[in-house]
């Protein structure tokens, strides 16, 4: 499981971050400068490559951890929009964190 926790984390930030940069950069210098291109080199692996890989990942966790599918419905929300991924990554983990299976494994043999 905690290879699911990481990769979901790696594509939260990365899909965030993205999204940010598209959000805040890209579509105003488009928008205001006529300027498309850094709009394209942002949009196209953020919609094409990352929100999927970010969908997968959200979706390998619902199969381990069993959520609700209106939990898993606001975490892949959260992908859309702005900041929102880092604040609901920060909830998933610690919600995951204070799971029992989740715990490091402690060797008692001696």
């Amino acid at each position: 499981m905690q290879g699911a926790v990481t990769r979901y984390r790696v594509m939260a930030y990365v899909t965030g971050t993205l999204l940010i940069i598209l959000f805040f950069v890209a579509v105003p210098l488009k928008i205001f400068a006529h300027n498309g291109v850094l709009s394209t080199l942002v949009g196209l692996p953020h919609g094409v490559v990352c929100y999927p890989l970010y969908l997968l990942t959200t979706f390998d966790l619902y199969r381990r951890v069993r959520w609700p599918l209106g939990k898993v419905a606001l975490i892949v929300l959260a992908g859309v929009i702005p900041f929102l991924t880092f604040w609901v990554e920060r909830k998933v983990v610690a919600e995951l964190r204070a799971r029992p299976e989740f715990a490091p494994k402690v060797d008692t043999a001696v």
